[in-house]
């Protein structure tokens, strides 16, 4: 049985880590209220810009052959046909967010081993670049602290290097596999294609002609000039509501995690707070013992 002096170091031990942990549950849910509000506010629009760039692309199918585009015909998986395929894996910065990086990078093995073609990974996060580094995956490269200070800025460039290495040919496909925001308490793994960028189906049922959901729109100036320019900044716009996305999970991760994790303190502190005492009440009365049969055998 542990001394008192061993389960009074253990209490004070771990109630120093159940306010380590409530204190992080309170940051994580700080940063989670942010990065809600703006990923909530990404999704319209990251939708509303998908649905009209596949649209006019399928519009302007005869005047456009954009290298970021699929062909007209093309459709089903990619990662059926020929040739590489650069996967974005993104994991966050730290850990303590219980399974959320174990998750992603457990998914992005298993899609791997399906490229027919082979396939690089793009690690997105330290806890990625350091996973796939440690076991020697085939890696185009890594990005470390992106979500110091996600910007913009930081898609753009990943945007642009992603799109000229596709328009260069190096890869048949881009994927990213990566944490999807759904709620505070759930956070779902998410497998999508951001490159070759489809193109909208227009013929309408059964190939009849447009159908009731889409409509003829004239456009100025000319639908190759908005394509050309609409479609980089399609790309460097999904690669960001990604980040965003995996960002926000992270922290509800995070929060879910060290909740959990502030209720287990309190009940280890209590469960030892009880067999302190009772070691603490036995003690004293071996104690109590002892005086009064020195006593008896004195008077005795």
């Amino acid at each position: 049985m542990a001394s008192l002096i061993d389960l009074r170091r253990r209490i004070r031990s771990v109630k120093n880590t159940q306010q380590i942990t409530k204190a992080m549950k309170m940051v994580a849910a700080a940063k989670l209220r942010r990065a809600q509000d703006q990923i909530l506010a990404t999704r319209p629009y990251a939708l509303e810009l998908r649905k009209v760039t596949e649209h006019l692309a399928a519009v302007a199918a005869g005047e456009v052959e954009h290298p970021l585009l699929s062909p007209p015909e093309g459709g089903g998986d990619e990662r059926a046909g020929a040739g590489r395929t650069l996967v974005l894996v993104v994991t966050g910065d730290k850990g303590l967010c219980g399974a959320f990086n174990a998750h992603v990078q457990r998914r992005a093995e298993q899609e791997m081993a399906q490229l027919n073609g082979g396939g690089e990974i793009l690690a997105l996060g330290n806890r990625g670049a350091d996973f796939f580094t440690h076991r020697g995956a085939p890696l185009r490269g890594v990005r470390r602290g992106l979500f110091r200070e996600l910007s913009y800025a930081t898609a753009q460039e990943l945007a642009a290097e992603v799109s000229k290495a596709f328009s260069d040919g190096e890869y048949h496909a881009v994927y990213a596999v990566y944490n999807e925001f759904i709620s505070v308490l759930s956070q779902r793994v998410t497998w999508e294609r951001l490159l070759p960028i489809a193109r909208e189906d227009v013929t309408g049922p059964e190939g009849g002609g447009a159908g009731e959901s889409h409509r003829d729109y004239l456009y100025e100036p000319s639908e190759a000039e908005i394509l050309n320019d609409l479609l980089p900044r399609f790309v460097t716009f999904q690669i960001y509501r990604v980040l965003l996305e995996s960002q926000a999970a992270e922290h509800a991760a995070r929060m879910t995690a060290m909740d959990s994790a502030t209720k287990n303190a309190g009940e280890l502190i209590d469960a030892l707070t009880l067999q302190y005492n009772r070691s603490r009440q036995a003690e004293i009365t071996t104690e109590l013992i002892e005086v009064v049969s020195g006593a008896n055998a004195l008077e005795g």
